[in-house]
This record gives C-alpha cells, structure tokens and sequence, in this order.
C-alpha cells in the first residue's frame, strides 16, 4: 500500500515532464512547448515562424550601420583652411612696374612673387604685404584669393592671387589598426571625395580576413562599427570619408553560439563573409539523433523594432528599439531544410535545438526508478524479516 503514493507521484510526474519539462529535470535550456508558449518570467520575447515572406522580410533588411548613423551622402565639400595648416601665397600683375613688380622686371623670369609660406595663426588669420591681415580658417582658397584682391586691387597693376596649401595639417583623415600600412592623409582636394574603402587602400588594404575584420569609423563625436563584407556588398555603407575621420580596423571573427540537443554546443566561427542557418546548424555538429527534436529548432536574435512589426509581431508590449525575437523552423518538415539555407545568420545570433518530450519522460522514468527502486527492496526486505521470525 505504501508504494501507491509513489506511484501517483511517478504518473504526476511523467504528466508534468511531457507537458511542459519539470523544473527538476536535468536539460540544456527550455521545453519546446514553453518557447511555442512565449512563456518567460523575465522580459517578454516574439516567436517567429519562418515562412517564405519571412525570409522575403529579412533578406531585404540588411543593418546600414554606417549609413544609418551617418546619414549624409555628400561627397565632401571644397577643403577650407584651419589653424595650423601651412598657405603658400603667389601674387600676379599684368605689367611690372606695379606694386609688387618692379620697373626692371625684365630680368625676372615672370611677373609675379612667391610669398613666404605662412601657417595659419591661432586666430586663423595670415599676413599679406599691402593686403594687411585676411582671414584664412574656414575659407577655401579661392575665397581667400577673392579677399586678397579685393584689398590690393586699387594699388597693384590687375592683380591675380593664387593660394595654395604647402602643408595641410587641419583636413586629415586617419587610417590604422589592422592595416598594413597606417596612414594620416590629407583629404583630396578633388571634387570626388573618397569614400571608406578608398581611405582603407591608401593604408596599403586589409591585412587579416576579409569575414574577420570589422571597420570602425568616428567622426564628429559619433562612432558606428560595422562588417568589413558590408563595405564590399553594400554600397550605402561605403560612405565619402569627411576632414576629421579616424577609421580603425581590428580582427575580431563572427561567430554564433549554439545550445541544446546539438552534436556540440559553444562558440563557432562563421569563417566566411556569410553563412546561413542549416549551415551554422551543420557547423554545430547537426541534430543529436536520440535526443533532439527535429520540430523544435530556434534561432534567438534581436530585430529593429520597424523589422519585427513587418514580421507581425505586437511590438507594444516591448519598450526598446531592438525587440527579441526567437525564429523557429522544423526540420521535420522537409521544406524546412530550404528555409533554413535562405535565412543568413548574423554575429552572435544563439541557436538552441530542443529535446524530444520522450527524452524527458524517459529522464524523469530513470529518476524514478534510482528512486523507487531502494524502497521496494527495503520493503522486502522488511517482509523477509518477518516471515523469518514466525518461522519456528
């Protein structure tokens, strides 16, 4: 009679194992049916079937990181002088015998003077003879050639002014990191600018793996790091560097992590520019065939907020910009193979494949019997002794 409340307790527990996998019962993450369920005493997240639109929704999402954050697309404006930078002044006339020509400039060997190389001051001013003080900083050359003639014109015989930077120290960009040749260059005055990946050949091209390097650029206070591959296959995040940028480059490989009936569970790195779900599944050593559930595969990740409401997902219970979102697909389905080869992994999205529900019911079955096992024996035993006592 004894062994009935045990028995009861097994039936309550086997119950609860298929149901929803008790709390006791040794498992890698959660049941199957608490991911179907959204069920989570922490933050909420969002259960995505994957599905063809989907896939469709995704693939024509891809993160604009830099162009997201740097969002204007102009090619740089004309390079203007700032305090530091070193001005060469060249100053025409038509005829000598003006101000700067003397009358015996035939020995000369053209009409014009080359001034001292000045650097622009700490108030942003150079000195021109005649001219007095003219603003630099902030100017483009051809606006201070405009200021010069303005103030000599009424003196020398038709002035022509040329100015040009001998040094530029101000307009500058920064190249460094996993480079193999670290570079400060001044911005190209040409009109067609250079864009990210230009900068990056001036430092002599990436010196590790393309699918391991990451870009970082800074500018104006800001900073936005983004796939070297995404520089390459997207040409919105290939943006004109502007005077001031720093542009760091360090190896760090993509990787995802990968839980749960797996043939192996950690970290593993993509090795490639892209890889797609089934085959960061295979690079995790595939399905456990005793133990996982093909029906159950999830891939965790977090979404922009406009993403997931084109997924169908309620984003008004959640707060953030990037919402939680757990995709799952079934490798029963044979067309789930197909979904999984068109949907891209993205560093560190987590992959967990579930255990069967037989897999915990036969867990919570061995437990029972560890359990069940000693008090049957000691209740025979116990019977044993007393028969033996009666026994004359």
């Amino acid at each position: 009679m004894r062994l009935k409340p045990l028995l009861a307790a097994a039936l309550c527990l086997v119950e609860a194992a298929f149901l929803s996998g008790c709390g006791f019962i040794p498992m890698s993450g959660p049941a199957s049916l608490d991911v179907r369920g959204a069920q989570s005493p922490t933050p909420p997240f969002a259960l995505v079937k994957l599905n063809p639109q989907v896939v469709r929704t995704l693939e024509s999402y891809e993160p604009n990181v830099l162009a997201g954050v740097f969002t204007d697309r102009r090619a740089p404006a004309n390079i203007v002088f700032g305090v530091g930078d070193v001005v060469s002044v060249t100053i025409f006339e038509a005829t000598a015998g003006g101000l700067f020509i003397p009358i015996e400039a035939g020995v000369r060997p053209g009409n014009f003077v080359n001034l001292p190389d000045q650097i622009v001051d700490n108030d942003g001013n150079i000195s021109v003879p005649y001219a007095g003080v003219i603003r630099a900083s902030g100017r483009t050359n051809v606006q201070i050639q405009n200021a010069i003639v303005q103030r000599v014109k009424n003196r020398a015989i038709d002035p022509q002014v040329v100015v040009t930077a001998s040094q530029q120290r101000t307009s500058m960009v920064s190249v460094f990191g996993e480079v193999r040749t670290p570079v400060r260059f001044p911005m190209p005055a040409s009109g067609a600018g250079d864009r990210v990946t230009d900068a990056i050949t001036r430092a002599g091209g990436i010196s590790a793996n393309g699918w391991e390097t990451w870009v970082t650029l800074e500018r104006g206070g800001k900073r936005a790091t983004v796939p070297f591959g995404n520089l390459v296959y997207m040409p919105s995040n290939n943006i004109f560097v502007q005077p001031g940028d720093r542009i760091y480059l360090y190896r760090e490989p993509m990787k995802f992590l990968a839980f749960g009936a797996t043939g192996q569970q950690g970290e593993f790195v993509f090795d490639a520019w892209r890889i797609n779900l089934a085959q960061a599944v295979a690079k995790a050593g595939g399905l456990l065939d005793l133990q996982a559930d093909p029906g159950s595969i999830f891939l965790y990740r977090r979404e922009p907020r406009e993403v997931a409401e084109q997924l169908g997902v309620d984003c008004t219970k959640f707060s953030d910009a990037m919402i939680p979102v757990i995709f799952s697909v079934s490798f029963q389905d044979p067309s789930g193979y197909f979904l999984a080869t068109k949907l891209d992994m993205r560093p560190f999205d987590v992959i967990y494949v579930a255990n069967a529900p037989q897999v915990d019911i036969t867990k919570v079955l061995n437990f029972l019997n560890t359990t069940i096992a000693p008090v049957e024996n000691g209740t025979q035993a116990a019977a044993n002794i007393a028969t033996a006592r009666l026994v004359p």
